[in-house]
């Protein structure tokens, strides 16, 4: 599935491929656009594109930049 795929998909159908496809790979705090409330929720790898999920799971935005901060060497050990 490619990133624009994911993105036709409804808000249910994006639900359920988050949940059996996709790896979580931790918590994210999503900074609003417009310098408003930051949003708490979830970075998943789905395929070759990564997805936020909101808590209330109610906001879902794939990118196709992992928004997480690279690992140093140290932590991945």
């Amino acid at each position: 599935m490619t990133i624009e795929n994911f993105k036709e998909l409804s808000h249910a159908k994006k639900l359920i491929e988050l949940k059996y496809s996709a790896e979580l790979l931790g918590s994210y705090i999503r900074n609003a656009e417009d310098d408003g409330e930051k949003t708490p929720g979830d970075i998943y790898a789905l395929y070759d594109f990564w997805v936020f999920l909101s808590e209330d799971e109610k906001l879902i935005i794939p990118t196709r930049r992992n928004p997480l901060p690279p690992l140093n060497e140290e932590e991945e050990k």
